[in-house]
């Protein structure tokens, strides 16, 4: 047939679409749930409060960032007719920037788009975190709990083909308001339980979606269970599926590293909560009634210290120090525990136990990783590797506790544990940003670690600002001079062996 003319342009075709209604050309998986979920992938260090494309989105609420949170937070309460009005406005202006946010769940399950969906998500984490401070905050929280469960639960089952950074933002949110919503929920548990688990046992999500359901599910735990749990249900069910999650293999497919790790570090969290017979008791396998649940975990941690990932090895060392401490601790009350004699020889020893032999191999690994080199690292995770097993090392081998004091203003913390460690790691990671502003206001959180409020939380005046906090102060010198000596001394001893008589030391 002969064209007259231009040839006509053939139309495009549209892409053909499939039964339920996606295009054939998106890699989507649907998981046990029904929900569909997109075949992406998260980088390893993302989080809740990173910025990302989805900041314009949050914007898009009405809510900015330039509200300051600590001026008015103060024990003590403020000591004039002005700061009392400056706390006053704070507080509104918080209870203000709560309400709105917390206003945003009930428009989240009926939002199409998934990036404005995770963009709330985002203005929704900030707000719990940074916001809701003090009983009023938590009422507030309380009060609009229902819309915020049901919002998150939408995406957590894949509903409005929601995306792997909707569903992490989703389980953070959930985790962070656990916390703010306090102790004996058993009502929050059980309605978490099973969303929860179809998540971290679903083998297509992404790893670090399946990670910040498994670390919500063991923060809920944490916070809001009780003893009155049935079996199956309870803390020590989680505990488990920790245990089959942190290995190298889980329901017929291999685990992500990224997993493994966070589910040692929730086993660590939950096992605090027992008593140290539950973790460490035991001197042969045989014995089966009576044997710790760290204790049958310990072939599975050696392999991970072998492991190159470093956040899995970092896990399973801290998990080892824990059940080495609780070990330790068997049968012997807080004054003989303080003794570093009696804490080697008495009942807590690994000596003639059935896991000697792998409890020294442990702890020579560990003190290899700690003096670990070579090119295949980086510096600054050279360091950081370091540090850590330094830390591991002083307890493993030399049976000495860990020390550790977070202050903020009015108050501190002090840390004398793995247990209070591993605790105040765990809820640090959760809170992010909000954690200072919560420990300082939250109550559950003060009477988990023992918080002590010294007065010290006055508000300064300028002067006294200049005086003591300043980079030109007298306490500000005497640090410099601290550390340039440290600093000439640590040089002099490198270059010692030009010296005959050693006098530059």
């Amino acid at each position: 047939m002969v064209s007259h003319g231009r040839d006509k342009k053939e139309k495009p075709q549209r892409r053909k679409k499939k039964k339920d209604g996606l295009s054939n050309t998106t890699q989507d998986t649907a998981d046990d749930d029904g929900g569909v979920l997109r075949d992406m992938e998260l980088p390893e260090d993302w989080t809740v409060a990173d910025a990302s494309s989805v900041a314009s989105s949050s914007n898009n609420f009405g809510l900015d960032d330039d509200l300051l949170l600590l001026d008015d937070i103060d024990e003590n309460g403020p000591n004039d007719v002005d700061a009392v009005n400056r706390a006053a406005a704070a507080a509104a202006a918080r209870a203000s920037k709560l309400s709105d946010a917390l206003s945003i769940a009930t428009t989240l399950t009926s939002e199409k788009r998934s990036t404005k969906r995770e963009g709330g998500y985002r203005v929704l984490f900030k707000a719990i975190t940074q916001y809701a401070t003090g009983s009023d905050g938590r009422e507030l929280l309380e009060s609009r709990w229902e819309n915020v469960l049901e919002a998150c639960l939408y995406t957590l089952q894949g509903k409005g083909n929601s995306t792997p950074a909707e569903q992490y933002a989703a389980c953070r949110v959930l985790e962070a308001s656990s916390v703010l919503l306090g102790a004996d929920r058993d009502d929050i548990v059980e309605n978490l339980n099973g969303p929860l688990k179809r998540v971290i046992n679903a083998t297509g999500r992404v790893a670090q979606v399946r990670s910040a359901a498994l670390r919500c599910l063991a923060m809920v735990h944490f916070i809001c269970g009780t003893n009155c749990l049935e079996d199956g249900e309870d803390a020590a069910a989680v505990l488990t599926l920790c245990e089959k999650v942190s290995a190298e293999n889980y329901r017929g497919e291999a685990v992500n590293p990224i997993l493994r790790a966070t589910a040692l570090d929730c086993w660590s969290l939950l096992s605090t909560t027992f008593d140290v017979a539950f973790i460490a008791a035991g001197d042969s396998s045989d014995d089966d009634y009576n044997l710790g649940q760290g204790l049958q975990l310990l072939p599975l941690l050696a392999e991970c210290l072998d492991s190159t990932n470093q956040s899995l090895r970092r896990s399973a060392g801290e998990c080892v120090s824990l059940i080495h401490e609780c070990r330790l601790n068997l049968g012997m009350d807080e004054e003989e525990a303080a003794n570093r004699t009696e804490r080697a020889y008495r009942r807590g020893s690994w000596d003639g136990s059935e896991w000697e032999v792998l409890m020294d191999e442990v702890k020579q690994r560990i003190a290899e990783l700690s003096v670990e080199s070579g090119h295949h690292m980086s510096k600054k995770d050279k360091k950081e590797q370091r540090a850590t097993f330094r830390d591991f090392v002083s307890t493993i081998v030399d049976d000495e506790s860990p020390e550790e004091i977070v202050n903020w203003r009015g108050g501190k913390v002090k840390l004398n544990s793995w247990q209070e460690i591993i605790q105040l790691n765990f809820v640090r990671h959760c809170l992010q940003g909000g954690f200072q502003i919560q420990l300082m206001s939250n109550e559950t959180l003060q009477s988990i670690f023992g918080a002590v409020f010294d007065g010290s939380g006055m508000p300064l005046n300028q002067l006294e600002k200049r005086m003591y906090m300043s980079k030109t102060s007298e306490a500000a010198k005497a640090a410099d001079k601290a550390m340039t000596k440290q600093r000439r001394t640590r040089t002099n001893v490198k270059n010692h062996f030009l010296t005959a008589d050693g006098e530059d030391i």
